[in-house]
């Protein structure tokens, strides 16, 4: 079937267009034949469940996510792989879009395909192994380790879309979004795994014990929050790190030497949520 002639479509449609189009480029590699990862009625989860609707905000994902990467950042065994296995310094706009295209495949993709990409992480992480700097031995399948990832990002993840999207999400979709995506962290090896959001924050206190800070943390915290990622729009990009080092708790900006926003705390909120708002509308989404 021939797609519509573009000429057809008024200024208001050929906007949409082009913003959906930029932001589909950011997120797939076409060099490698990439392309959006199609809604399935066969996924994990069913359409408008919680984990759907969060996992679908653009903006409030890139939030969420850097805001995650900052604080797994300060475990030793999860600095120590991204930094040993990993380019990471030079290419992280690549680890940014390989880790939202997991997210898309297990959250939307046919189970099939959600099924593949867990087994193709499981066989990446059974290779990342090696010590710290101490002696000590770490392993990228060590369920301890992968639960701290888990949690830190489906804590960041909800929170960036109750302070960006929708604030009075119920507390009982909020508890449905953890029991949703405890089913991708089991199959990837995580343990302990929380089911409501009570119990991701008793596990975020328990296993703060295993932070450290350190130069090279600090190191990466400042990439992650002033290397502008490829594809956000340069005046934007200062904006949305402002909000994840704001999600991010007190003693986590101390350890990696971050301060709060203060003031710019206030645009960076302004600018995130109408960016948002924007994007929802290219895309014809409801929060």
């Amino acid at each position: 079937m021939a797609l519509p002639d573009p000429s057809n479509f008024g200024p208001v449609d050929f906007a949409r267009r082009k913003l959906v189009q930029s932001v589909r480029a950011a997120f797939n590699d076409t060099a490698k034949g990439e392309a959006p990862v199609p809604p399935s009625d066969d996924a994990y989860f069913a359409r408008d469940t919680p984990i759907r609707m969060v996992h679908a905000d653009v903006v409030s994902m890139m939030v969420g996510g850097m805001a995650a990467l900052l604080l797994q950042m300060l475990h030793p065994h999860a600095l120590r792989g991204v930094l040993d296995f990993s380019n990471f310094r030079a290419d992280m706009h690549g680890r940014l879009r390989r880790t939202a295209r997991f997210i898309a495949v297990t959250t939307y993709g046919h189970r099939d395909d959600a099924d593949a990409a867990i087994a193709r992480v499981n066989a990446i992480h059974a290779k990342v192994r090696g010590t710290l700097p101490d002696g000590t031995p770490y392993s990228a399948t060590n369920p301890r380790t992968l639960a701290w990832v888990h949690v830190t990002e489906a804590l960041m993840f909800l929170e960036a879309w109750l302070v960006h999207v929708r604030p009075n999400m119920p507390v009982a979709q909020q508890d449905e979004y953890f029991r949703q995506f405890a089913r991708v962290a089991r199959r990837l090896g995580a343990d302990p795994v929380p089911e409501t959001k009570a119990e991701a924050q008793a596990i975020f206190r328990e296993m703060r014990g295993d932070l450290r800070a350190g130069t090279e943390a600090r190191e990466v915290a400042d990439l992650i929050v002033n290397k502008r990622v490829e594809g956000a729009p340069g005046a934007v990009q200062p904006f949305l790190a402002s909000a994840a080092v704001d999600l991010i708790p007190p003693f986590a900006r101390t350890m990696l030497g971050l301060e709060r926003p203060g003031w710019q705390a206030t645009p960076a909120k302004l600018v995130t949520s109408a960016m948002g708002g924007t994007l929802r509308w290219a895309f014809r989404q409801k929060p």
